[in-house]
């Protein structure tokens, strides 16, 4: 179906505080359940006194988290073009959207079932560890690229339920998802003796059952509603939109990805200690990050809703109300951070002078959640009014940006300059989507 916006009647909805609280919460705490899952998993394999099994647990999880993330647009992408649908009442184009990327998900999953072991391969290769590591790594990523399909379903049914507005149900199938993961890969890997095996069998268990679920949700949904045609879900120019949607956001998640890599690749050049003192800080800045995509999600939802409407006043207090939430709750998180990070920086190592090294770079990381605000909240306005097109194009120019800081900071200043450039990163991010914006709202809301 193809919807004009010029025609499109304003559609009025009130955003208020508790609305965008409706959406960020859930999805905070739907993020922060992730980091217990790898805990659990780690804990599971440490048990066996391997240091080959957790190396090839580690590297496996990199490889996998690399592959995977490429396709986050299922997810993100779904949301915003849900977002839009729903805020013009047209529940035959949401449904059209959600079956479109679960097609997506099904054949991008069946392929790399089918390329899992070039996939495995390439991974090996570009870890070049040693052949006990390897090997356990190998078991690793052949089991859980058998739930690909089941994971990028996941994917495309949490984006239908985010663009509607629903987070308790993507709260929900986040928390079944790794609570069967870890009671699977405890059960299977630890008391079956099953190892890294284990653990990768838990986990496509846990995407299974949870796509399963999903999708019951959704099919008993669209059971009471008029049929979608297949014209409607395969019509040329929706097609189009959505695949040119979902290769902005890939590429704008490789670009996020490269920069990551490059800072922890800078990092290992100024010697082992500042490698292992940046990664304890980075997982300050990571925690921070799941109160910013809480939020960051909620604009997601509210300003494609808006859009979908055609009203500009929940499209600018979709804006408002967000950053406020943001930059409240990352200053809460950069005075924890400052107040106790000491503390914390001694529970995660016990290295002496590893502790020494990452407290005196500590008010680097805390204040990294404030500068970050306004990329989080950008991302998720241009994601839901799917500009992504411009969104693209804005993270090459900051990963341009970040390089030449990086260079720059890092030759003259050492660590403090590649903090310094993560900053500039962050901020650059920001202000130049805040920097297009008007001209954004402009063409999409004009007439």
């Amino acid at each position: 179906m193809n919807h004009a916006p010029a025609v499109q009647l304003s559609k009025p909805f009130e955003v208020s505080n508790r609305l965008v609280l409706a959406i960020a919460v859930p999805m905070t705490l739907a993020y922060s359940t992730t980091p217990l899952l790898g805990l659990v998993d780690t804990a599971v394999v440490g048990q066996f006194g391997d240091a080959a099994l957790l190396g090839g647990l580690a590297a496996g999880a990199i490889i996998f988290d690399v592959v995977f993330s490429s396709f986050n647009f299922l997810r993100s992408g779904t949301t915003g073009l849900v977002a839009q649908a729903f805020g013009r009442d047209d529940t035959l184009e949401q449904r059209a959207v959600f079956l479109r990327a679960c097609i997506i998900a099904i054949v991008c999953g069946l392929a790399m079932v089918l390329l899992s072991p070039f996939i495995a391969t390439l991974g090996e290769w570009f870890m070049g560890a040693a052949s006990d590591v390897t090997a356990a790594m190998d078991t690793y990523i052949r089991i859980r690229l058998l739930s690909s399909p089941a994971a990028l379903l996941n994917y495309a049914i949490l984006g239908y339920f985010l663009g509607r507005g629903e987070a308790n149900l993507g709260l929900l199938l986040q928390l079944v998802l790794n609570g069967v993961n870890i009671v699977l890969s405890i059960w299977l890997g630890l008391h079956l003796g099953w190892g890294v095996a284990g653990v990768a069998w838990g986990t496509l268990c846990g995407e299974t059952i949870t796509a399963l679920l999903g999708l019951t949700i959704i099919a008993r949904r669209f059971s009471l509603m008029p049929k979608v045609a297949w014209g409607s879900i395969f019509a040329p120019a929706a097609m189009r939109r959505m695949l040119a949607l979902n290769g902005d956001i890939m590429i704008r998640s490789f670009v996020l990805m490269g920069a990551f890599t490059l800072l922890t690749r800078q990092g290992a050049q100024l010697g082992t200690l500042t490698l292992a003192a940046n990664a304890v800080l980075m997982h300050f800045f990571m925690v921070s990050t799941y109160f910013l995509d809480g939020f960051a999600t909620a604009v997601e939802q509210l300003a494609g809703r808006a859009v979908g409407a055609r009203y500009l006043p929940a499209f600018n207090k979709a804006i408002r109300l967000t950053l406020l939430w943001g930059f409240g709750m990352a200053g809460v998180a950069s005075v924890l951070v400052l107040l106790c990070g000491d503390h914390l920086i001694t529970v995660i190592t016990t290295a002496e002078e590893v502790r020494a090294e990452a407290a005196y770079y500590l008010p680097w990381a805390a204040f990294a959640a404030l500068s970050g605000v306004m990329a989080f909240q950008m991302d998720g306005v241009f994601i839901g009014a799917t500009w992504s097109r411009d969104m693209r194009n804005m993270m090459l120019l900051s990963f341009v940006a970040f390089a030449a800081a990086l260079l720059v900071f890092g030759h003259y200043f050492g660590n403090h300059g590649l903090w310094a450039a993560l900053h500039v990163f962050l901020i650059t991010r920001g202000l130049s989507l805040l920097a297009i914006l008007p001209r954004s709202v402009r063409a999409t809301f004009a007439g």
